[in-house]
């Protein structure tokens, strides 16, 4: 029958309560795995019991135990994970797709066109996929919008309409209620 690992925790109680206030979620068990560990002291508790009593697998407790011996402090609250993969497109490319995007002119129909666009023009290739989710994420972009505006719509033709289009719009109806029209 194994026996117990005894693990003296060299830090205070309140510091590690302090950590575990500013911790971020991967770390905070492994600092509250500490505190359990500085309650316990001197009895020792089993990595079971441990693991019970903070709600993870004991063999995440035995791994985070032989890090804190071997590290210390330091080895406990740090981690592998580097981040996010790497993005599909680099700034220039990212940069020439909002201006496709927002041109009101461009004529694009839909994310098929763009894809085309990005495959001739960029030479890239991208899964439709993957284009879609990252114009919806950067550029707050839908599938079905209406198009902007006509390719061959004329602005001066547009201006001119504004200008003598009537400002307001008067009420059609003035009548009281309850009168009928015959």
């Amino acid at each position: 029958m194994p026996t117990i690992k005894i693990i003296t925790v060299k830090e205070s109680l309140v510091k590690l309560k302090h950590l575990l206030k500013k911790a971020k979620p991967l770390i905070s068990p492994r600092l509250r795995m500490l505190i359990e560990l500085k309650k316990q002291e001197g009895q020792g508790i089993s990595k079971r019991d441990l693991a019970e009593l903070i709600g993870v697998n004991h063999n995440s407790i035995q791994t985070w135990r032989n890090m804190y011996v071997e590290g210390g402090l330091e080895q406990l609250c740090s981690h592998r994970k580097t981040g996010f993969r790497p993005s599909v497109f680099n700034k220039d490319e990212h940069n020439a797709i909002k201006e496709k995007l927002n041109n009101p002119v461009n004529g694009l129909r839909g994310y098929k066109e763009l894809l085309t666009w990005i495959e001739t023009d960029l030479s890239k290739e991208v899964k439709y996929n993957t284009l879609l989710k990252y114009c919806i994420r950067n550029f707050g972009s839908s599938v079905k919008v209406a198009r902007k505006s006509h390719i061959k719509k004329d602005a001066e033709a547009v201006e001119t309409f504004k200008k003598t289009s009537i400002k307001t719009v008067p009420k059609l109806s003035t009548r009281k209620k309850g009168t009928s029209k015959v």
